[in-house]
């Protein structure tokens, strides 16, 4: 049942731990089984995709037909809705805006000591992105996962898709084809994974792997990380909502059942601190829930993980929050500003009564891949920086190998490092020989 607390309860924080401690992670349960599937691809390349497309995806793969084709791209585009079409485009827009700008820059300076420093970024060779296939899949996903690696500078970027299921959501080719993805190949689940990670002639491996997927994508992320970069290990989605009375609970409720329609075992939570304004938003989920206003998941999720919380001031709100470390944060006040400031650890912040989580899942401009689980305690959503890698910069003529090199010998020296010593000695006594 959806649970009602009181911060004032004695035994609130035992509640409220409980609460956020409850739901399992989507990874587990199949490793075994996902590590034979990459160790087959890894050691068999093709032959090992061709098998094991025909196994979960009763597909015949060959190398003529695991690459999506010009001809299927276009004619996904035109068995789309023209008028969801252009909502991709308007996205797209404001993603790549969003994320051009999130670029980080070069720097390099001259320290006093004469010391030339800084630090260059440069883009990853190849980037793969997972894209889900069916009813399930999500364009806006393809969106958020491919545009930050177009803003990083990214050459080639490499889709996976599962093969049978393209014609239940022809978006997801649109928004391949909008995000200027022209290398997109028929396969899914744990074996598309491997084919990126390792290669399978005729195709090449990648650098960096993005995308959504079930328990077996995410898993065989989890485990070909080292060999390539990944995203994040991505488990079940939660919002918080921060909101006052003045809110309309109506609009509330439906913001909590946005989050809690992703998936079974999503959390939504409200804190505010009115009792009566959190017994209405109650009710108003109860009644979007039997009158069928939200997907069939929020039915499971809602009661098993939602709840509202009733705290004596808004402000108390705020180390709750960051006691979880939330993906999504919705601040429903006159002033957010004023709470936002406060918050640490959150992946996305959303200002304000006008500005639902659910806007910047398509097309606010901020990416929708953000840590979940409480990682946003130390971990940031997909940007520009996960498809790019920092080189820093070091140069120095003699009047800087002669300000810090005797501090370098005796600090290698004191470690034990003899060959570490003489590499700097040496300079030092051929530029004064004397």
């Amino acid at each position: 049942m959806t649970r009602l607390l009181s911060a004032r309860s004695p035994d609130f924080q035992a509640q409220y731990q409980a609460l956020l401690q409850t739901r399992g992670e989507a990874v587990d349960g199949v490793e075994t089984r996902v590590a034979a599937i990459l160790a087959d691809v890894k050691a068999r390349g093709f032959a090992a995709l061709a098998e094991l497309s025909q196994k979960f995806d009763a597909f015949a793969l060959s190398p003529e037909t695991v690459r999506v084709t010009t001809a299927q791209v276009e004619a996904a585009i035109k068995a789309c809705d023209p008028a969801v079409v252009k909502a991709l485009e308007l996205a797209a827009e404001r993603v790549t805006d969003y994320h051009v700008r999130s670029r980080p820059e070069d720097a390099r300076w001259i320290d006093p000591q004469g010391v030339t420093l800084g630090w260059r970024w440069t883009p990853v060779d190849a980037a793969g992105l997972y894209a889900p296939g069916g009813l399930a899949a999500y364009p806006s996903s393809v969106l958020m996962n491919a545009l930050p690696a177009k803003a990083a500078g990214v050459p080639r970027l490499v889709m996976m898709t599962p093969p049978t299921r393209l014609a239940e959501n022809p978006a997801i080719l649109a928004a391949a084809k909008i995000a200027g993805i022209d290398e997109i190949y028929g396969i899914g689940g744990a074996q598309a994974v491997a084919a990126m990670a390792y290669g399978a002639d005729p195709i090449a491996k990648v650098d960096v792997i993005a995308g959504p997927g079930n328990a077996w994508v995410s898993t065989a992320k989890k485990l070909v990380f080292g060999t390539v970069g990944i995203d994040s290990v991505a488990g079940p989605s939660e919002v918080f909502i921060i909101a006052d009375g003045a809110n309309d609970p109506g609009i509330i409720a439906a913001d909590l059942l946005a989050q809690a329609e992703h998936d079974a075992v999503a959390q939504s939570i409200l804190f505010t601190d009115d009792a009566d304004f959190g017994q209405r938003v109650l009710d108003g989920v109860t009644a979007m829930i039997a009158r069928g206003e939200a997907g069939p998941e929020a039915a499971v999720s809602w009661p098993a993980y939602g709840a509202v919380i009733i705290v004596d001031r808004l402000e108390d709100a705020v180390a709750l929050s960051d006691q979880g470390a939330p993906e999504h944060l919705q601040i429903a006040t006159e002033d957010p500003d004023v709470l936002a400031s406060q918050i640490r650890h959150a992946g996305a912040i959303f200002l304000g009564r006008h500005a639902p989580e659910a806007l910047g899942d398509y097309l606010a401009g901020p990416n929708h891949v953000l840590p979940t689980g409480g990682r946003a305690r130390w971990a940031s959503g997909l940007s520009t920086h996960m498809f790019m890698k920092r080189t820093t910069l070091m140069g120095t003529g003699l009047e800087g190998l002669t300000a810090i090199g005797p501090a370098g010998v005796r600090l290698a020296t004191a470690e034990g490092l003899p060959a570490h010593a003489a590499s700097i000695a040496l300079r030092l006594k051929a530029a004064n020989p004397a």
